[in-house]
């Protein structure tokens, strides 16, 4: 996994779910800030209290100076100003933000550790705003407004509330844009920094905030704030209603695309990205917490975070038996990784198993990877060591490089395996790979909160800005496991296809297990059309890796259904039950579907 710290702005205009949905609902929309304001003010009594909260990233100052300048006696209060000090929460987070430059070069690691949005407020600052509430709607109305406006501390005051949302696209672009800082933080800080804190603790603490005022039905309004100056707001019982649809057919996310130092052309130039993009490294096609949905309704897209869909959903559209394992954490993740045509491999690297992830970064889960190769051009595969290689001689080359900068031969430590396409190759945590030049990967790995890339070996290469590429040699050498060799992993961690069922022009065969690996990879052939089951129990996600478009549909009722494209990522939810698929195009294909086992 990584952390998105730069992706490209834009937000894919191919990637639109369109649900068969109610007509009434396009009418529940209300869009554009001063349609928005006037709505809730028609809500709130006379002597009311309006609740503004929203996600890290919310563009607030847009509905308040609607709704302050449709009310002069609106008294504003930002809760802001009872969070506890800059200091204070800078103390408070020391522990999972540790500097130490010598085994995290650019502070990119942190430790996770369990917090709510409550640890944002100071209690006295919290009961001197209560007063000061009171007292304003004694003269006319209130507002309050901000991240975690809706604490469990101010809530019960609110007599209409809403929240406005932002996708992880918006909010990343708005802080390299220096227009959002940490929550609470009055230090001008690096980007890197304020990032480190987001992925640990801002966004956290704002994401299971929103599933519970979500849960609880504490919200009247939801608002969809993506398109700035331009927010669109619907009811809770909208987006309720929006949800309910969607986990009940066959749905894409919203893509998000990132530059990098060794990135291809081949997706950029499959999906039409823009023409001034430099290349594409990286596509989060849907790594959970990074990605969202867009949704049809009526004539207006609204676009949510894919995390707010996944908790306010979880046992329909992942399972009981996934939430039981899991919690509300969709538990796996995908993305493509675009070498075709670009300047070299990616970085030798390896990441780490679930023990070492729990002690040293309080990660609940483990990160393990696995590479499909989807289209190669005679490219290679890195997993594993050589036979004969000496770890003490590798590591000796890996320091010599990081601290002297003197290039060394890793293909003479490092095995390789020529790649075709249709290979799978599995990375359990400890297992050293690379993705080769000149070819497309679909990456599939396990959840984290946090991104744990040890890179080994970077070939001293700088990333577009010009920086030296960190290397984290001593959590590599902690996490590497050196038995996993070329004779060891042929046949294991690049294993043989087994068929487990086949038909008059369909196979499905298992191409990637491992004990250590909590997810199954398959792959659908076929010509004409196979049909599958989540039985109610468990979610498939389904990449069409060979041919040019399919229908995914549900047997029960076939209006619920997606025509997917060449290497779009859809997701099945669990309660989908038995669905088909249907080839559209003149050649046989093959989708590679991924599911707990």
């Amino acid at each position: 996994m990584s952390f998105m710290f730069n992706p490209y702005d834009y937000v894919d205009p191919q990637a639109v779910n369109r649900p068969h949905l109610p007509a009434a609902l396009g009418a529940e929309l209300t869009v554009g800030g001063d349609k928005a304001a006037k709505k809730l003010l028609e809500k709130l009594p006379a002597d009311g209290a309006l609740f503004v909260d929203g996600y890290v990233g919310a563009d607030f100052g847009t509905l308040v100076e609607a709704l302050a300048g449709q009310d002069e006696k609106l008294t504003v209060f930002a809760v802001s100003d009872t969070y506890k000090s800059s200091d204070e929460l800078e103390k408070m987070l020391a522990e999972s933000l540790p500097e130490d430059r010598v085994i995290d070069p650019v502070l990119l690691f942190g430790r996770f550790i369990e917090r709510d949005v409550e640890s944002l407020f100071d209690a006295a600052k919290v009961a001197d705003l209560r007063e000061k509430i009171a007292a304003a709607k004694r003269n006319g109305r209130a507002l309050v407004f901000g991240c975690g406006a809706l604490c469990a501390a101010l809530r019960d005051l609110a007599d209409v509330s809403a929240f406005i949302d932002v996708t992880p696209l918006r909010v990343t672009r708005r802080i390299q844009e220096g227009r959002v800082a940490n929550l609470g933080d009055a230090k001008k800080r690096p980007k890197a920094a304020i990032f480190r804190r987001m992925y640990y603790y801002d966004y956290e603490i704002m994401m299971e905030h929103r599933r519970g005022l979500i849960d609880r039905a504490s919200i009247d309004f939801y608002i969809d704030d993506n398109i700035d100056y331009k927010p669109v707001m619907l009811p809770l019982a909208t987006l309720k209603e929006l949800f309910k649809v969607l986990v009940s057919t066959p749905f894409r996310c919203t893509p998000v695309y990132l530059e990098g130092v060794w990135g291809g052309f081949f997706v950029k130039n499959l999906r039409h990205l823009p023409d001034d993009m430099r290349n594409c490294a990286w596509v989060f096609d849907m790594i959970p917490n990074e990605v969202s949905v867009q949704i049809k309704v009526g004539g207006t897209t609204v676009n949510i975070p894919f995390s707010t869909v996944f908790k306010a959903t979880a046992e329909q559209l992942m399972g009981k038996e996934s939430v039981r394992r899991f919690g509300d954490h969709f538990p796996i993740r995908f993305n493509y990784d675009d070498t075709l045509g670009g300047s070299g491999n990616m970085s030798i690297q390896v990441h780490p198993p679930q023990k070492y992830a729990n002690e040293n970064f309080g990660e609940p889960f483990q990160q393990d990877e696995s590479y499909y190769v989807v289209k190669t051009n005679g490219s290679k595969t890195y997993l594993g060591l050589q036979d004969d290689c000496d770890p003490e001689e590798f590591f000796a080359m890996v320091k010599r490089a990081e601290n002297e900068h003197i290039p060394f031969d890793h293909d003479k430590y490092v095995n390789s395996f020529p790649s075709e396409q249709g290979d799978q190759f599995l990375l359990p945590g400890g297992t050293i790979h690379a993705s080769g030049r000149n070819q497309i990967v679909l990456e599939i790995g396990s959840y984290t909160i946090g991104s744990y890339t040890f890179k080994l070996y970077d070939y001293l290469r700088r990333d577009l800005e010009g920086n030296p590429r960190p290397i984290h040699s001593i959590h590599g050498r902690n996490v590497l496991v050196t038995e996993r060799r070329r004779s060891k992993v042929d046949g294991v961690l690049r294993p043989r296809p087994v068929t487990v069922r086949e038909g008059d022009g369909f196979k499905e065969e298992i191409v990637g297990e491992h004990d250590l690996i909590y997810f199954s990879l398959r792959r659908l052939s076929f010509e004409r059309d196979i049909s599958d089951d989540t039985r109610g129990e468990k979610f498939h996600v389904l990449t069409l890796v060979e041919g040019d478009e399919v229908l995914v549909y549900s047997k029960a009722d076939p209006t619920r259904c997606y025509h997917q494209k060449f290497m779009d990522v859809v997701v099945v939810p669990a309660s989908m039950g038995e669905y088909g698929i249907i080839n559209l195009g003149t050649t046989p294909c093959k989708v590679n579907k991924t599911m707990l086992k």
